[in-house]
């Protein structure tokens, strides 16, 4: 493929309704190098279909469905010639109807995955619609024959290399001959059943199928004009970012930050990509290019927000002195597939933090009662919940002076239940009663960005 292959990647806002659509049209005909497009499902639509997944009474069920018919419909309605569209969209509405019948039987993690698929499906075929009624040569294609994944349903891994074989010989053709336009966040374990990627899932998708096509640039476009110092809904003074380095980025991601799914970097990362996150609603306004390196890194870069975080306290008399505590309580994290955020420790007790945000299956699920059953033999556990990570990304910080004092200084009116600083030069995170997160944001913001 030609260096110049950019794919473009646009989120459930920016393919909303018809006015969205168009708008993201637009910013894709804009640029000639993007030859494909990458596109997640409708906004409110995933939410619908994970509903309807997770079994619904009669009337629940046709509430929902009315409201998904409702939000594709009203973009079938404005197309100039809707009768071909129309069936198509029937045949998925049907298909999602019949999955949901099903899924008010049995639930299943592997139904889950084909019952929101429909989301991306329905939102690429519209979007292709569009662009044929402007009179664009553009393909529908489907993402799954070449975004092989393991089956762990909800939260699939891609196999690279059958990705990059698949790539190749199906999307590099095709590339050439017109626009190309496919669904995010949706793959196939090797039975062929669909798979979803974890949410977030369509930017790596996106940066997948860049390192996989060898593309120039990944184009982000979301509702944001770019990364900001903090979420400018909580901070409304929060200043864009315009160059930002992938490790940066990657902290952000990771802390909570909305704008990138942490897991979409790495291809990109992988393959020395640049990403560039920009609003398809101002495609104008410009946006944040991130690349490997970056001029004069601040000490100071940004500040993460995440929400609904569990403290796990495990207290043992026997952890005195002792070897192998750790390893055992690990063990067991690792057998109920729980993985473990930040940790601090005393002589006697150790304390984690889980993360309970990001599987498309509904979080409450990870502290099951066999968990804590199997803990409790070992020691003594206590839960605390709704908590709320704030993490100060930065560089070096691990060796700069003063950092504390600025810091802490600022947050002496709360109360910190957990710091976590020195594992990483990037980052400064501490955990905080979850009504006092959007404060704490605010005071550390004004004080070290403003």
């Amino acid at each position: 493929m030609s260096q110049t292959l950019i794919v473009a990647k646009f989120g459930g806002t920016s393919v909303a309704d018809f006015d969205a659509m168009n708008r993201s049209a637009d910013v894709v005909l804009t640029n000639p190098d993007t030859r494909l497009v990458v596109l997640s499902a409708s906004a409110g639509v995933t939410n619908l279909l994970v509903s309807l997944a997770e079994g619904q009474e009669q009337a629940q069920r046709a509430y929902l469905l009315d409201e998904i018919r409702r939000i594709q419909y009203a973009i079938v309605d404005r197309l100039r010639n809707p009768a071909v569209i129309r069936d198509e969209i029937d045949r998925m509405i049907e298909n999602i109807t019949m999955l949901s019948d099903a899924a008010s039987l049995a639930t299943s993690n592997a139904l889950t995955d084909e019952l929101v698929s429909h989301g991306e499906l329905m939102s690429t075929l519209l979007f292709v619609e569009i662009l044929r009624e402007r009179q664009v040569e553009a393909e529908w294609f489907d993402v799954r024959k070449v975004m092989r994944t393991n089956d762990r349903f909800g939260r699939a891994e891609p196999e690279i290399a059958t990705l990059a074989e698949q790539a190749a010989a199906l999307l590099q053709p095709r590339l050439a001959q017109s626009l190309v336009i496919t669904q995010g966040f949706i793959g196939s374990e090797h039975k062929g059943r669909t798979t979803t990627l974890g949410r977030g899932g369509s930017d790596y998708t996106a940066a997948l199928l860049g390192e996989a096509l060898k593309a120039a640039r990944v184009d982000i476009w979301t509702d944001v004009a770019g990364i900001y110092t903090t979420d400018p809904r909580v901070v409304p003074s929060a200043k864009r970012i315009d160059d930002i380095t992938f490790e940066e980025a990657t902290e952000m991601a990771i802390f909570g930050a909305k704008v990138l799914h942490p897991a979409t970097l790495l291809p990109a990362v992988r393959s020395d990509i640049p990403v560039f996150v920009g609003s398809s609603k101002d495609p104008a306004a410009g946006g944040t290019r991130v690349h490997r390196e970056t001029a004069n890194p601040p000490l100071f870069r940004a500040l993460a927000l995440r929400r609904r975080q569990t403290l796990l306290t495990l207290h043992s008399l026997n952890m005195l002195h002792s070897r192998g505590f750790l390893v055992e309580v690990f063990t067991i994290l690792a057998r109920h597939n729980i993985s473990v955020d930040l940790i601090t420790t005393s002589e006697v007790s150790v304390a984690l933090t889980l993360d309970t945000t990001g599987s498309t299956s509904t979080g409450d699920s990870l502290l099951t009662q066999a968990l804590l059953t199997e803990l409790s033999s070992l020691c003594r556990v206590e839960v605390e919940e709704n908590l709320a990570l704030v993490a100060l990304i930065g560089n070096n910080l691990s060796r700069a002076r003063g950092v504390g004092k600025e810091v802490f200084g600022t947050l002496e009116p709360f109360n910190l239940r957990m710091i976590c600083y020195g594992a990483s030069s990037y980052n400064l995170c501490f955990l905080v009663p979850g009504e006092d997160a959007e404060s704490v944001v605010r005071a550390l913001h004004k004080n070290l960005f403003e």
